[in-house]
């Protein structure tokens, strides 16, 4: 009789793989957030392509502001007891996010709490955007709890639930939407 093959559970933890694909995604779209920007006149920094559009000042903001808001929403899930049925949303909800985030087809309203105000000169954001891009390149580096485990709501419905790595997942797919 054939002995039963045992397959060992997925690991709530992230590998060493998707470690090393979110420090490449996060550096990815940092350099190329940092790259758009760099060298902008005031007038091309402030410049809208119609009323209503964001500036690039506008969009870098609400991206500094996002990464922030991301990170809480990281820590909220970190404090929240780990979810024991996290396997049979967790890979659905990655690939969704890898295919949705970076899709622009769909415009998106950004929740109130990480629209621009304006305001910013470009140095200020880019110190800022520096700031918040590296205590998550930190974070992903250092983190060993159940990253999959613990989960937050999204403001948006569409989205819903998403686990700590969702949310690291979504700050570089979010940055490479609006690069």
């Amino acid at each position: 009789m054939p002995r039963p093959i045992f397959m060992n559970p997925p690991e709530a933890k992230i590998s060493s793989e998707e470690r090393a694909e979110l420090m490449r995604l996060l550096h990815d779209s940092e350099s190329a957030f940092l790259n758009t920007i760099e060298g902008l006149t005031l007038a091309e920094w402030e410049w809208k392509s119609a009323p209503g559009d964001w500036s690039i000042a506008e969009t870098a903001e609400h991206l500094v502001l996002g990464e922030a808001a991301m990170l809480a929403k990281i820590e909220q899930a970190l404090a929240s007891a780990p979810d024991p049925e996290w396997q049979t949303q967790s890979e659905r909800k990655a690939k969704f996010l890898g295919r949705v985030l970076p899709d622009r087809s769909t415009k998106a309203t950004a929740p109130a709490v990480i629209a621009p105000c304006g305001g910013w000169t470009t140095g200020e954001t880019v110190a800022r955007y520096k700031e918040g891009r590296a205590r998550t390149l930190c974070l992903v580096e250092q983190i060993e709890a159940a990253v999959k485990a613990h989960w937050s709501r999204h403001p948006m419905p569409v989205f819903d639930m998403l686990s700590v790595y969702h949310w690291l997942l979504y700050i570089p797919l979010h940055n490479e939407r609006h690069n």
